[in-house]
């Protein structure tokens, strides 16, 4: 082999060896047994790919430890289920790197094999909460983009004191959180094969009020109101990029199909919401 083809070995190696460290410690952290034991398995399955690989080196290549403790914790505080995706998301361009191998390495192919099988077998893996309650949280958080950003708008134009504008908004915001939380409650308990009510208007209530005091805080901490209403909206934008790009690598979704339809909704109801406040100030006479 060529000394590129070397180089090139040595970068599986060590893709390998990293991956081998996170399934490994990840498997000692989930509280699922099962779940463990096939991250365990998957685990030493890359580190006898990192075997294969050293034997055409001959040489000893060490883990990439950022990118251990990265995926660690991002599975610690995003979930398993995302943690576990965006890792196998990343193994698509080393499936497809191997198969340059395959006419060199007889066992490339195994390997890509086993990489494939990963992903698969990772699929129905996991059995996390909350995302059984993704269409709470949505819910939740949805309403309250779409419900806020509309009245911090015609809020904004109507009132003009970013105080007095936080302070209508919370009232609003926290009544609205409670009612849709409730709202929640009653349709799962309706539904007769539902049993965890209380944890779905739980997730809902929790999204909405997180969302509402998001985009309250620019009123709450500067001075001009279109300023502050400028950045609820970026706000408001960077939840629902931070929201759909999670749920898009969790559950396998069109990211830019369910961002883009989020944004165009939440951003064309506080256009229309500022239109009417105006509309509705010149007709009635009022100024503040």
């Amino acid at each position: 082999m060529t000394t590129a083809h070397i180089e090139a070995l040595k970068k599986f190696q060590k893709n390998e060896i990293t991956e081998y460290h996170i399934y490994t410690r990840l498997s000692k952290v989930i509280k699922n047994p099962n779940n463990a034991a096939v991250l365990e398995r998957i685990g030493k399955e890359e580190k006898a790919h990192y075997e294969v690989w050293k034997k055409y080196t001959q040489t000893e290549v060490k883990p990439n430890f950022l990118r251990i403790h990265w995926f660690y914790y991002i599975s610690k505080i995003f979930g398993i289920t995302f943690g576990i995706k965006l890792l196998e998301h990343g193994e698509e361009g080393a499936q497809k790197a191997y198969a340059k191998y395959l006419a060199d390495i007889p066992e490339a192919k195994r390997i890509m094999e086993e990489e494939d099988a990963h992903e698969h077998e990772l699929i129905g893996l996991i059995d996390e909460e909350r995302l059984k309650y993704v269409g709470s949280i949505v819910l939740g958080l949805n309403d309250a983009l779409v419900e806020l950003t509309g009245a911090l708008a015609g809020l904004s134009l109507a009132l003009q004191n970013t105080k007095v504008i936080a302070m209508a908004g919370l009232i609003s915001g926290i009544a609205a959180g409670f009612s849709m939380a409730a709202a929640d409650y009653l349709s799962q308990k309706a539904d007769e094969g539902s049993k965890n009510a209380v944890k779905s208007a739980t997730y809902t209530g929790l999204a909405y009020f997180i969302t509402l005091f998001l985009l309250i805080a620019p009123y709450l901490l500067l001075s001009h109101y279109m300023v502050c209403l400028g950045v609820t909206i970026c706000i408001a934008i960077l939840i629902i990029f931070v929201f759909n790009y999670y749920i898009s690598v969790a559950k396998d979704l069109n990211f830019k199909r369910r961002f883009a339809e989020m944004t165009l909704i939440s951003l064309g109801v506080s256009a229309f919401t500022f239109a009417i406040s105006f509309v509705v100030k010149k007709a009635l006479g009022v100024n503040l």
